[in-house]
């Protein structure tokens, strides 16, 4: 069972757990810098208007980036509208406004098909693009995928897409283009007590995270309520002074 020490040195980024989850075909540099810790929340059926908005933002080339096709706004809509939360996972970044500006999919076979594979989509918002967010996504993807008995990472992308090309070979995976598509695989290792203390580690980091921006947005909005109450009350005294 997880103690309160534990989950609060997850929470600040201390243990072994928390150490970069990416599966790397060569040892990191020494003097390579580590990755800064971004808070990955897992998402649910409530949060489908705000995968909606942050689908429906992607300019019209990043859609096709994004779904190997120029997606029209029905088709983000249905694609939205049939996500299984049941079978697959979904995480997302959010920024202090608790606008969703990253996300990933992270699809699952049916369970009578090829259960040991899934696949992996990501999207990030231009504005939140040169943050290392897509990678980040990829390695909280690989550390469930491994916990759920995933041996077979697979991404399609457009040969163009060469963001995700580049995250999929940093983490060992092969490409193999084929005209304008290209297929990657990425071989995963069983699940250890590591990876899975790294997951429950990384959901409470980033349930925390959450919970912090949710009672800083809504005391912002308090004092702009207070803040127009004051203002309305300064007028008022203006008004009876004349």
């Amino acid at each position: 069972m997880l103690t309160a020490k534990t989950l609060l040195k997850a929470s600040l980024g201390i243990g072994s757990f928390l150490k970069a989850p990416m599966v790397e075909a060569q040892p990191r540099a020494v003097s390579a810098p580590q990755p800064v810790m971004v808070p990955i929340r897992s998402i649910g059926p409530r949060e489908r208007e705000r995968i909606a908005r942050h689908l429906l933002d992607l300019t019209p080339h990043d859609r096709y980036l994004r779904f190997g096709y120029a997606a029209a706004d029905e088709q983000i809509q249905r694609y939205v509208d049939s996500l299984d939360f049941e079978r697959d996972e979904l995480f997302g970044i959010y920024n202090r406004r608790l606008d969703l500006i990253a996300m990933a999919h992270l699809a699952f076979a049916p369970g009578d098909q090829h259960s040991d594979c899934a696949e992996f989509g990501v999207s990030v918002s231009a504005h939140a693009r040169g943050r290392g967010y897509g990678a980040r996504l990829f390695e909280r993807a690989v550390v469930v995928a491994r916990n759920e008995g995933v041996g077979m990472l697979f991404i399609h992308a457009l040969s163009e897409n060469a963001a995700m090309l580049k995250i999929a070979r940093n983490a060992g995976a092969t490409v193999v283009r084929s005209g304008a598509e290209a297929e990657a695989h990425l071989e995963l290792p069983s699940a250890t007590f590591d990876s899975r203390m790294s997951e429950i580690a990384l959901e409470h980091y980033a349930a925390v995270d959450y919970a912090l921006k949710t009672r800083a947005k809504q005391f912002w909005a308090f004092l702009a309520s207070l803040q127009e109450v004051r203002s309305g009350m300064r007028d008022a005294r203006k008004k009876s002074a004349q």
